[in-house]
């Protein structure tokens, strides 16, 4: 999904002015395209009718009337960059087009430059700026899309408890831990690795509060993390299962022999190097080849991607 804004010019001088406004819905539309977001693209190029017919709807199982309302939910009348919303305290609410709906400011961390609305982190910040429009790109939709609840019509979009005084600093800035997780999930979701950004970002209040101390990761990120839908119990022990924690190149995992053991952040589940570098193979954790090593690295964070998700033996059991 994707946040657009549109700030309305009381002078009319340029929504009044249909060809400036449709140059600047194109090329927002391809902006959104080139991150990825080519339902929302479709969307946007398709206002107000929203007739437009994309497998992503019919996947979703949502009637035309509900994308529509979708869409106008992920609107606010206001146009705001990463900065002025940077600048927003938490707990803070935002108009959408959707009868009277607000979205939250729910997590605000200056420092790492992340926000997240509706509990939902903005992944592709300033996607576009011109004119009167403003879009971000968010990792997931800010309301529910089972269709169990979408059957109760617009009263499914619950506008989140707003504190107009709020001062709260978010946790993550409180917290010891300076891995530079807003950074390394905006990675992952712009690189092909979205699912595992979501799993990440879903269990990261956990990791937070056990890990405080942590100074450096190494993260195994698959293509496709299959385990995303998975129990919040599962899914959190699973994604650490997939996290060292600290900070192993390439070149220093081939140079440990195979058999040797990787400490995870689920305490007494460790990898293991159960193929070393040579002419014919790659290296491979868990018997999982390492694809893409080295993909993002920092000071604090690495990320090797794999070919799949590693499979953790009783992940169910506690």
């Amino acid at each position: 999904m994707a946040i657009p804004a549109l700030h309305p010019n009381p002078n009319n001088a340029i929504l009044s002015n249909e060809s400036i406004l449709h140059e600047l819905s194109l090329n927002a539309s391809r902006a959104l395209r080139r991150s990825g977001f080519n339902l929302v693209a479709t969307l946007l190029q398709n206002q107000p009718s929203l007739q437009c017919k994309d497998p992503a709807i019919s996947n979703a199982s949502l009637p035309p009337w509900l994308i529509q309302e979708l869409l106008q939910y992920h609107t606010s009348p206001s146009k705001l960059s990463m900065e002025d919303l940077l600048k927003k305290h938490q707990g803070s609410c935002l108009p959408t087009l959707l009868h009277q709906k607000k979205i939250a400011i729910t997590k605000t961390n200056v420092s790492e430059r992340s926000i997240e609305i509706n509990h939902v982190l903005i992944s592709h910040p300033d996607i576009f700026l011109g004119g009167p429009i403003s879009v971000h790109g968010v990792l997931g939709p800010f309301s529910s899309l089972d269709p169990q609840d979408t059957r109760q019509g617009w009263e499914f979009f619950q506008s989140p408890i707003c504190d107009s005084n709020s001062s709260v600093v978010s946790d993550v800035g409180k917290s010891k831990n300076m891995i530079e997780w807003a950074r390394i999930i905006r990675l992952l979701s712009s690189n092909g690795f979205v699912s595992f950004a979501i799993g990440l970002h879903s269990v990261l209040d956990g990791i937070l509060q056990d890990y405080m101390d942590l100074s450096s990761v190494t993260i195994f990120a698959p293509p496709n993390f299959v385990f995303v839908a998975s129990p919040s119990p599962l899914l959190d022990k699973i994604v650490r299962f997939h996290i060292l924690p600290h900070r192993v190149t390439y070149i220093e995992l081939a140079s440990k022999p195979e058999k040797a053991f990787l400490r995870t952040l689920v305490p007494g589940r460790d990898l293991e190097v159960t193929g070393t570098v040579n002419f014919t193979r790659g290296l491979s954790i868990n018997g999982v080849e390492v694809v893409a090593p080295d993909i993002f690295t920092s000071k604090k964070f690495i990320i090797h991607g794999i070919s799949r998700a590693l499979e953790m033996a009783e992940a169910n059991t506690s």
